[in-house]
Order: C-alpha cells, then sequence, then structure tokens
C-alpha cells in the first residue's frame, strides 16, 4: 500500500483485497505488517467495540519488539501520543469532551461568511493569470487562512505551523519540523495565556477539564493536523470531481447536481484519509472468521468500506452514511466545520470562475504515494483571467475585461504565503455561538445505513520532536 501502483488505483488493489475476506493482510510500508478492514459492517464492528479494540498505540508489539524500527515512515501517522486520538476510557472522555465543547462554540454562520471572504482573498491572487493549481494555490492556503481564525493565530505564526506540519507529514527534515511546530505552539500558547480571546486556543484553556500545558500542546497538535492536510486534499478531491465527472462538470444551473452533492460523492469514493483509524486488539479474537492477534495493527480503510460492493451506489446523494469521518467514539469532532469550509470553498470558486476547466486530461492527474491519504500532487487548471476587485477607497474607472488565454503558457501565479494575503483579527467575537457548556453532544452512529428503508512553559516541551517519533 506505499507505492505508486496503490496511488494510481487504489480501488483495484481494494478488490483484489475482497477476494480474501472482509479482512486481508496488507504491507502499510516495508517491513509493517497490519490487517485492513474493507468492509462495510466489519469496519463498524471495529470502530464501536472498544471493549475489544483499543486505539493506544503503545500496544502495537511489533514496534515495542523492535521488529518495526522508529524511523520507519508510517510510524509518525501510528505512534501513540497523549490526545483525545489515541485515549481511552474515561481519558478520553475528558480529553474529547474538552474538544466538543470548544468546537460547539464556532458559530457555522460566522464561519461560513469567513471562508467566503478568505476564498475571495486567495482568487484574487491568481485569478488575473488565467491558470492555478488549485492545491498549492488554492486547497492549502485557503484552509490555513480560516484555522488562523479558529485557533486565534496570528498570520506569522500560522506560516510557521503550516511549515511544521506540512514537514512532519511529508516526513521531510521531521527533526526541524517537529521543533519549529514546538517553538510556534509555545509561543501561540503564551501568547493566549497573556491575552484569552474569542478562539479555540482559549476556550480549551478555559475549560473545566482543566487541560494541563502538556495536555494543552498535544490536543493542538491534532486539531491542527486534522484541519489542515486532509482539509487541504477534502477541497483538492472534490474540485477534480466537480471538473472531470460529468454529473457535476457542467453549468449548474442547468441540471447538474450541486456542490453539496459532489461533497457526498467524494466523502463516499475518495475521502481524504482513505486508511487509517488503525485500532489494536486486547486479546487474540476475530471478526467475520478473520483472526486478529493482540497487539497487531488493525487499520480501518474508509475508502474500501464506503464502496463495499453489498451497499447500495446508486443511493450515496444526499446520505451521509459513509466512514469519511470514522465511527464509534472517535469519529472526527469537527465534521461540521470542515463540511462548510469544503463546500463553501468549491462554491466560491465556482461562483468565482464558473468557465474553470482541467488543463490536463483527469486521467493524468497523480496521486501522491502512502497508505493513508488520498492526496493528489498537483491540481493544474485554466480559465478566462479574472481582474480582481479594486480597493473601494480607490475612484477609477472599471477595467477592461482581460482577453481570452493564447494558446502557449499563461504567467504562473507568484506563490503566496497566508501571512501576505487580508486577514481579519484572529479569534474575532463573531466566532462565539453559545456560552460553554460541560455538556457532551450524545454521540452518533452514521446517519442512515445505504439501502435502509428511511435511507511547563518552554521547558519540557521540547518533548514534541521525541514523542512524534515514538522515542
Amino acid at each position: 500500500m506505499y507505492g505508486v501502483d496503490f496511488a494510481r488505483d487504489p480501488g483495484a488493489v481494494y478488490q483484489r483485497l475482497r477476494r480474501q475476506g472482509p479482512l486481508a493482510p496488507v504491507q502499510l510500508a516495508p517491513g509493517v505488517d497490519a490487517t485492513l478492514v474493507l468492509g462495510y459492517d466489519a469496519a463498524l464492528h471495529v470502530l464501536r467495540s472498544t471493549e475489544t479494540f483499543g486505539k493506544d498505540a503503545r500496544r502495537w508489539r511489533a514496534l515495542a519488539d523492535g521488529r518495526v524500527s522508529q524511523d520507519n515512515p508510517v510510524v509518525p501517522m501510528m505512534t501513540w501520543r497523549p490526545n483525545a486520538l489515541y485515549a481511552e476510557g474515561d481519558r478520553h472522555q475528558r480529553l474529547r469532551g474538552a474538544i466538543d465543547d470548544c468546537l460547539a462554540r464556532v458559530d457555522p454562520h460566522a464561519l461560513r461568511g469567513y471562508v467566503e471572504r478568505s476564498a475571495d482573498a486567495v482568487i484574487d491572487r491568481f485569478g488575473p493569470t488565467g491558470q492555478a493549481d488549485l492545491l498549492a494555490d488554492y486547497a492549502r492556503l485557503l484552509p490555513q487562512l480560516v484555522m488562523n481564525q479558529i485557533f486565534g493565530c496570528p498570520p506569522e505564526l500560522g506560516d510557521r505551523l503550516q511549515e511544521g506540519l506540512q514537514g512532519i507529514f511529508d516526513g521531510i527534515d521531521a527533526e526541524a519540523a517537529d521543533q519549529l511546530l514546538t517553538n510556534t505552539l509555545v509561543t501561540l500558547v503564551e501568547q493566549k495565556r497573556k491575552r484569552p480571546g474569542a478562539d479555540l486556543v482559549s476556550w480549551l484553556m478555559a475549560h473545566e477539564a482543566r487541560l494541563t500545558d502538556e495536555e494543552m500542546i498535544h490536543q493542538l497538535v491534532v486539531l491542527m493536523g486534522a484541519g489542515n492536510e486532509p482539509m487541504h486534499n477534502l477541497i483538492a478531491n472534490g474540485l477534480r470531481l466537480l471538473l472531470s465527472d460529468d454529473r457535476f462538470a457542467g453549468d449548474l444551473g442547468a441540471g447538474g447536481l450541486p456542490v453539496e452533492d459532489a461533497l457526498d460523492e467524494v466523502l463516499w469514493t475518495d475521502p481524504p484519509m482513505a486508511n487509517y483509524g488503525v485500532h489494536y486488539p486486547f486479546y487474540d479474537t476475530e471478526v467475520a472468521g478473520y483472526p486478529l492477534r493482540e497487539g497487531e495493527p488493525v487499520v480501518i480503510s474508509f475508502a474500501a468500506a464506503t464502496t463495499d460492493p453489498s451497499l447500495a451506489a446508486d443511493r450515496r446523494s444526499g446520505n451521509r452514511a459513509h466512514l469519511a469521518w470514522s465511527a464509534g467514539p472517535h469519529s472526527c469532532p469537527a465534521r461540521r466545520e470542515a463540511r462548510i469550509i469544503a463546500a463553501v470553498a468549491m462554491e466560491r470558486l465556482l461562483d468565482r470562475l464558473p468557465d474553470i476547466e482541467l488543463a490536463v486530461p483527469a486521467e493524468e492527474l497523480e496521486w501522491r504515494p502512502g497508505p493513508f491519504q488520498r492526496a493528489l500532487t498537483a491540481l493544474p487548471v485554466r480559465f478566462p483571467p479574472v481582474a480582481a476587485p479594486l480597493p473601494p477607497a480607490v475612484p477609477t474607472t472599471p477595467a477592461p475585461r482581460p482577453a481570452p488565454p493564447a494558446a502557449g503558457p499563461l504567467p504562473v501565479p507568484t506563490p503566496v504565503s497566508p501571512s501576505a494575503l487580508p486577514d481579519e483579527t484572529p479569534g474575532d467575537k463573531r466566532w462565539t455561538a453559545s456560552p460553554m457548556s460541560s455538556t457532551r453532544p450524545a454521540a452518533t452512529p452514521p446517519e442512515k445505513r445505504p439501502g435502509s428503508p428511511s435511507a511547563a512553559r518552554r521547558r519540557g516541551w521540547n518533548f514534541l520532536a521525541r514523542w512524534w517519533r515514538g522515542q
């Protein structure tokens, strides 16, 4: 599951593995054996069976006894960390409860408005050129602007956080990336202790769960990590579908399916985290007749489970029973926010650039290798150039409409970091939707099964570089 062949056509690999049943043995990386759960029912069983399966990766026997080395490329995404993603029992309820309460305070209407304004600012940068790489020039920049606002992060710190997170996901100069991420988070937390605002960091600090400094830093890492790389890929994968699938690529006002349906479709077929949700059996057991050994990783294939041939593939529109957000107690706590960001990002781009089209055939788009993510390397597009709106304070006559793109290469947009884009004050009070609540929302399973009838300050914080690599 780590080569270019898998990245090019994971569906063919899933189809071959299904011949062995709803679970099958795989290699996530050289020397890293695991069991992949491909069946929808089997996936739900593992995700919900907290009495049999746990998330604490310290149970991973092959890593503990040295059969998997600490520098293996998949270890950073699998090793244990003291955050809500890997916690179990009462500790998980405490950490997850704080996250749920604080995310509930993000006003969805304010979030939508901020995404729209941020999308306009990003599009204004490349609109006059007539071409863009929607992954690098749009899908990566827009979520960072939004994350800066939600976390109350000044843009200059946001640039550094993005650089550190990207280095960790890509495994490039991981030690330097770890140190950059650590130092930046320390700075952000110290700023919020001095001047708390209407933002997620400040709300977590004030929550009745009384998170320690160490717990704070670890919750921020997992929240920011989930809000960046998977969010980039969700937007890019959705735009690819909209621009390449005949059901969506036509004029949306002339009978084409809307953006929300496209988002549902991509969450079913190309979820940004295609294979993850790693669990470890507490004891030797079996699922669907497949034997599972204590301490061996069981990986949920969200992509394979939701394309399980036993499901009704013609009932996806409006159906939210996919597993892209996982299920059970460790399901994604920010699915509401993620869906708003992705849907508005796609809608705004199509509104501003209605004649946009892929610059290469869809089958020539390349995917990044790796077992966990479904991620494009680039998403090149062309469109008639559009002039960015002039500042209202500068009186001028309307500019003539730019000429259509001529044959041959167009000027490439100048790369820009989010700190160079217009930004609002992070942590604006308009984010607050309701007072802090200590009541956790009830856990809910996927809404409808397809085919169902109704359908310590700086000292000591340098541990981040060590635990990220499992040291």
